[in-house]
């Protein structure tokens, strides 16, 4: 009997060569704009089905591809075929399939043949890849003849439903799945032992059971996030709180309700311990116990005032819903006024240098009644009209002046958690932006504009830590450098709340034109139901408030994985990614020169 094949180590594509190419892909065929692209984790396929297991005579870890409401999830790497640019090709085809595939099955063959033959229908110019794919793959399949009789009924149909996707199939009712089909996508991270057990078979039952346990998937997430470099003594640890593999990402919960303070301690304790940073300098934080009955949550800041109650988008009854969330104002506890950091010195001077230039530059002030040349362009409209009619003389002459800056700016910083990790065995997340904080202040109060500075973090809807460290009527001066030098990272990354304050705050100024800058490490995430989504779209609502506002918001962040969703927030000229952290601070201010000095 023919055993399953072994993969073609030496035609493998990984995941991280196409995943740029897969999300640009994927929503230019028609996938939602909001669903990001990302690596799966393989599935034990063989270990749950006894009986292939006796035929193959293997147990493998293959990768599959499925997809959910928030992300579509494609194999970490790909070496099914003997070449690689059909494993490249495998890698496209599902991506296209999935931006037409339901998220969930009533019948999987039934769905993924129909998926296929949309796919077909609409793009005619894929039906020569899928070809290639289908032969490809069908030569892989243990042959008909050499399965047992029992076996051999759905067997048949799943080739036939592979060769001829748009013909409709009779699939049997059988109690195993079959071998696995790599041109279909799979359930959501569950796959059913029967997924053909009867015809009307619905996607609740579909999903009950899973490949993995909590435990399993709670030490997949510990591990993914771990890097230790063997060869130095000061190896370096990776970090990303908001790309943690969560167990609850795959689990069917009532999102509708918060979670409880319970499971919310746990998972904060859960979070901080898996934060990592370099060797000899590692938290301890296994047995931290979080107290969310806390007015504060963490008393480490002073509230000011009562809070402040804002609405928040609920994408599913598409709507703003009012008093849902609360806002908490707060100043840095026991903050020291301090002098500019030695180690900033030479690049402050360097940049207060280049922006107090900008308060010299002049320009040509176009129709004066008077000035330094005639303004040739206002002399012949005036020529013309005084020929057919009363002209009226609005200014003649050029003027060589300085133009007066008229604009302000409001800076809000993502405070979270995530900001805790290491970007290098120095420097953190939050060491950069806190620089940044200090070069940008210098910055413009070197050219004179009127500047604002808040950071914020979350620990779910009844708690939106919104930090001052300089408001518009505040100087710049060693108090707010003592506020900005004595930040430490906080909890979690409710964004569209702290965008809707800071947007109160920047539309309450004269100035003509107003930025807000938001600067980030990480999508909106908060350990209730603000994740995936509903977190995304409800930024995404503070921002187009913003605009109307008269606002304009632009996003600076860290995050290589941003362009999977900030177009989507902030239109794809709304935002830049800093591909080196430890650039920012530089950074920000040239940003802000490019981002102003065409209209001031």
């Amino acid at each position: 009997m023919q055993k399953s094949h072994t993969e073609f180590d030496h035609a493998r594509v990984e995941f991280d060569e196409i995943k740029k190419s897969a999300g640009v892909v994927f929503r230019a065929l028609g996938g939602a704009p909001t669903k990001r692209v990302e690596a799966a984790v393989p599935r034990d396929y063989y270990a749950r089905r006894k009986l292939l297991d006796k035929i193959s005579g293997a147990k493998q870890q293959i990768s599959l591809a499925w997809q959910d409401e928030t992300s579509l999830r494609l194999p970490l790497s790909i070496a099914i075929f003997d070449t690689q640019q059909l494993n490249k090709e495998l890698y496209l085809w599902l991506v296209a399939l999935a931006a037409h595939s339901p998220t969930h099955f009533n019948h999987w063959a039934r769905d993924n043949q129909a998926a296929v033959t949309k796919v077909l229908a609409i793009f005619p110019t894929l039906r020569p890849r899928y070809a290639r794919l289908a032969a490809a793959m069908l030569k892989l399949r243990t042959p008909l003849a050499s399965l047992p009789k029992s076996l051999q009924p759905l067997e048949h149909a799943v080739i036939q439903a592979i060769l001829y996707p748009e013909t409709p199939i009779d699939f049997p009712v059988a109690s195993y799945a079959p071998q696995a089909i790599y041109l279909w996508l799979y359930p959501n991270e569950n796959i059913k032992a029967n997924p053909f057990n009867a015809s009307d078979i619905d996607c609740e039952e579909e999903q009950e059971s899973s490949l993995m346990t909590p435990q399993e998937s709670l030490q997949a997430r510990k591990k993914s996030q771990r890097v230790e470099e063997d060869d130095s003594k000061d190896s370096l640890m990776v970090f990303r709180l908001e790309n943690l593999f969560s167990w609850s990402e795959f689990s069917r919960v009532n999102r509708a309700e918060d979670d409880t303070e319970d499971d919310d301690a746990q998972r904060v304790a859960e979070d901080l311990d898996i934060i990592t940073v370099a060797k000899g300098s590692r938290q301890k934080t296994a047995k931290l116990k979080i107290d969310l009955d806390l007015p504060a949550a963490i008393e480490d800041d002073q509230p000011l005032g009562k809070g402040i109650i804002l609405p928040e988008w609920d994408f599913r009854s598409n709507q703003l819903i009012p008093e849902r969330c609360l806002l908490q104002p707060m100043l840095p506890k026991d903050s020291q006024p301090l002098a500019l950091p030695v180690s900033l010195a030479s690049a402050a001077n360097k940049i207060r240098q280049q922006f107090q230039q900008l308060q010299s530059i002049k320009n040509w002030q176009k129709s004066q009644s008077t000035g330094d040349e005639v303004d040739l362009s206002a002399w012949l409209d005036f020529h013309i009209e005084s020929k057919t009619s009363l002209a009226h003389d609005t200014g003649l002459y050029l003027r060589f002046q300085s133009r007066q800056r008229d604009i302000s700016t409001l800076l809000l910083s993502d405070l979270s958690m995530s900001t805790d990790a290491y970007i290098n065995n120095e420097h953190r997340v939050i060491d950069v932006i806190k620089d940044s904080m200090l070069l940008f202040s210098e910055a413009l109060s070197a050219v004179g504009d009127p500047f604002a500075i808040y950071g914020f973090s979350s620990v779910k809807r009844h708690h939106v830590r919104f930090t001052l460290l300089k408001n518009f009527a505040e100087p710049y001066n060693d108090h707010t450098r003592g506020r900005i030098l004595s930040l430490r990272p906080g909890f979690y990354t409710r964004m569209g709340a702290a965008i809707r304050q800071a947007s109160r705050i920047l539309a309450e100024q004269t100035q003509h034109r107003k930025l807000l800058l938001i600067l980030t490490d990480g999508k909106p995430n908060d350990i209730d139901n603000y994740d995936g989504r509903y977190g995304i779209e409800d930024t995404r609502q503070a921002i187009i408030a913003a605009r109307r506002l008269g606002l304009v918001p632009f996003c600076i962040t860290i995050d290589q994985k941003a362009d999977q969703y900030l177009p989507y927030i902030f239109g794809s000229n709304g935002f830049s990614v800093i591909v080196n952290p430890s650039q920012l601070p530089t950074k920000l201010p040239q940003l802000y020169h490019q981002l102003t000095h065409s209209s001031c």
